[in-house]
């Protein structure tokens, strides 16, 4: 069952990882086909006609421009979302046979460290914070004031 169930998700982190790069390809071949287009100055004596006439495709410019960044950034977005799937699959069990073999050819220095972080999980969790309630919190500050003065 988990070996399917692994075989899967990896299979649907590839697929939406190709899914993200081919967007990413989309994206950046419309933006080359966008720039190598030719672009011709428009020159005349009046500058209100001018301005009408560059203003219609300044806009559309800036259409594309910004359509153009939205797929990148959604492509960009789903590749990084078929990366996190593939590197949260989990890895299939090793055999105990197999553990053991690892360990025996490890230095005595990294058995000794494996076996004390194992005994570090395995023993009770003691906090490093204290936790103070608000009301011994009001008082503490007072208390302390007091001893300042006296000394």
């Amino acid at each position: 069952m988990l070996k399917k169930f692994r075989d899967k998700l990896a299979f649907s982190g590839i697929t939406v990882l190709s899914i993200g790069v081919t967007l990413l390809i989309f994206t950046f071949f419309s933006a080359y086909g966008f720039l190598t287009t030719d672009l011709s100055p428009i020159s005349t004596q009046d500058l209100v006609q001018t301005f009408g006439e560059a203003l219609g495709p300044l806009i559309a410019a800036a259409i594309h421009i910004m359509y153009l960044g939205v797929m990148g950034w959604i492509s960009s977005l789903i590749t990084i979302r078929g990366v996190t799937i593939l590197t949260r699959v989990p890895q299939p069990p090793k055999e105990p046979q197999q553990q053991l073999q690892e360990l025996k050819s490890q230095p005595q220095e990294t058995r000794m460290r494996i076996k004390k972080k194992k005994k570090a999980e395995t023993e009770p969790y003691d906090p490093e914070m204290m936790v103070i309630p608000l009301e011994e919190m009001e008082q503490q500050p007072q208390t302390h004031r007091k001893n300042k003065r006296s000394s």
